[in-house]
């Protein structure tokens, strides 16, 4: 009886091991492809504080509205979009995921749990491992740099404090973002709390965009860049990565042609001397090239390599198994 009972006690304590192993799922989920955007409903989604695209997770409700998979797995593992390794037809299908989360789970994991849906309803299996990627590393010009410092330092986002006039939340990586869209100057800001704010104005016109960023690090400068400049049009494909050295909170404009993007030298951009006169820039148009927008500032980009953190795709499927 005895032998028998501590049997019996280390099957269950070998059973309770491997449940606290498994990875927390949501409770009940639904994942279905998205139909067309319908801006009626959106103009009423952001008139009610909400951005109507993207991740929103409130109490026990999850939803994952009209977001492709390369953009879901960024949610799910953290990850950036050129960290991710996998088939261009990621981005083709866009899905809308609406889930509860068990009672009295935290909201924090709430990626964990999109984890476990996704490796369970599109069959995906990956792997992280760290290479040497090329990447663009902005580094101090050779006249010094030329930032402005910021009159505040950033602070973290409440999430308990009311939406401003205008403003949007939206989740993000680390943390709540809040988000303010002016559609008369083509704007959208976000402030990403103690990461810093910046405002992006884009003209189609001259193809160009204005970038505003206040209380930033020099390292969030180079993750905000990277963000805005891989995910436009004709933009970069190498992260942007801070190999400055220099410390404290900063604000900087930047405007950038995006006819210029996949003109950066693979050697680096040459410097330009101190005082010498900017290349010209189209006609009505200030924006100049991403590497001499970056040297007004003082500072350069030059093509270096740095160990990257990948995530790679194993195996995805391109259809979700039925709900």
């Amino acid at each position: 009886m005895i032998i028998c009972g501590r049997l019996i006690a280390s099957l269950t304590f070998s059973a309770c091991a491997i449940y606290a192993q498994q990875k927390p799922a949501f409770e009940v989920a639904s994942v279905r492809p998205a139909a067309p955007l319908d801006q009626a409903k959106v103009a009423a989604i952001i008139k009610g504080g909400k951005w109507p695209i993207g991740p929103h997770v409130d109490s026990r409700r999850a939803e994952y509205t009209y977001m492709d998979l390369r953009s879901l797995i960024e949610v799910a593992w953290g990850v950036r979009p050129y960290q991710i390794e996998g088939p261009d037809w990621m981005t083709s299908a866009r899905f809308d995921i609406v889930a509860t989360l068990p009672q009295g789970a935290p909201k924090r994991v709430a990626p964990v749990m999109l984890q476990s849906l996704l490796e369970d309803r599109f069959g995906l299996t990956a792997h992280r491992a760290t290479v040497e990627r090329p990447v663009l590393g902005m580094v101090v010009g050779k006249g010094g740099p030329k930032l402005k410092k910021s009159s505040e330092s950033p602070v973290p986002i409440d999430e308990n404090t009311p939406l401003a006039p205008g403003e949007m939340t939206l989740d993000g990586h680390d943390g709540q973002i809040r988000m303010r869209i002016d559609s008369v100057r083509n704007s959208t800001s976000m402030n990403y709390g103690s990461k810093g704010a910046v405002t992006r104005i884009d003209n189609p016109f001259t193809r160009s965009v204005h970038l505003e960023f206040s209380m930033t690090s020099m390292t969030g400068l180079a993750e905000m860049l990277s963000q805005v400049l891989t995910q436009l049009p004709g933009g970069i494909e190498r992260q942007i990565v801070d190999m400055t050295g220099i410390d404290g909170y900063y604000d900087a404009v930047l405007d950038v042609s995006l006819s210029d993007m996949s003109a950066i030298p693979k050697s680096g951009a040459p410097e330009i001397p101190p005082g010498a006169p900017p290349a010209p820039a189209a006609s009505g148009n200030s924006a100049l090239p991403l590497t001499q927008a970056i040297q007004e500032l003082g500072l350069k980009l030059e093509s270096r390599t740095a160990p990257v953190q990948q995530f790679i795709i194993d195996h995805v499927e391109k259809t979700p198994t039925e709900n």
